[in-house]
């Protein structure tokens, strides 16, 4: 079986799920939140109003929204397989296991650039209404945000692999949420250490946590380095998705 078909099937298991609705839950609630909190201190000569209402979503929903739904979307995945035994009977067919991981975890790719656009589209929606209301001229600056969401996209990748990765190696559901919670939660303290660079469950947080740097300290730009963070980041995210692909059935084909 091609892997474009093995794709196309895995979309068709999870097409009836509530995947969907759930990743609009996370970019309204952190979006409505941050916007609100900042529109009572605008008036009509703010000025980086959208720097500003980015940064007040974006800090809470890189450091844990974005996490906990991709963790949830990561069980919904693998329980289609997991579900009365399904799993065995997608290996008795002609298909290659480390195929199957491979493209389940496109699926789950797939839903993390979905709720970035999402994210995208309520803000710009939800920071119109803001500016609009409240006199701000400021234009918008969509390659700004475009740029912004799409840094989020690529830093959650090395954390997305690793939180796939435990879900394929932990049976029970209730284990591998409960671990990979454990491993979101203190994010934003190992962000603020050295740490940060072998964390990728930190990644986005930390790259919204420089833009605000950048937007509050003055003369000073582009704190987010790319050296040493990206062959970092490119190591973790290759063993974390070699050992998912590699244990993926594992147990079930002994």
């Amino acid at each position: 079986m091609r892997f474009l078909e093995l794709l196309k099937i895995e979309f068709l298991k999870v097409k009836r799920g509530k995947i969907i609705p759930l990743i609009f839950i996370a970019p309204l609630l952190v979006v409505a939140s941050g916007v609100a909190n900042l529109q009572s201190y605008f008036s009509p000569e703010y000025t980086n109003a959208w720097a500003a209402m980015f940064i007040q979503s974006a800090l809470v929903y890189a450091y844990y929204l974005l996490p906990f739904s991709m963790i949830v979307v990561c069980v919904m995945i693998a329980g289609r397989e997991t579900g009365n035994n399904g799993i065995l009977k997608m290996l008795a067919l002609p298909v290659s296991r480390y195929a199957l991981s491979a493209a389940k975890f496109c699926v789950l790719l797939f839903y993390l650039f979905m709720e970035m656009l999402v994210f995208l589209v309520v803000f710009v929606i939800t920071g119109l209404i803001a500016t609009n209301s409240t006199g701000i001229a400021e234009t918008l600056p969509i390659l700004y945000l475009m740029k912004w969401c799409a840094g989020l996209f690529f830093t959650m990748l090395p954390g997305v692999a690793a939180m796939w990765a435990i879900t394929v190696l932990f049976e029970k559901p209730l284990l591998s949420v409960g671990f990979n919670l454990f491993l979101v939660i203190p994010g934003v303290l190992v962000a603020n250490t050295p740490l940060w660079i072998v964390y990728p469950y930190c990644y986005s947080g930390y790259l919204v946590s420089c833009s605000l740097h950048d937007f509050t300290a003055k003369g000073v730009h582009n704190s987010f380095q790319l050296f040493p963070f990206l062959p970092c980041a490119i190591l973790i995210f290759a063993l974390v998705l070699t050992a998912a692909i590699t244990r993926f059935g594992f147990k079930e084909m002994r």
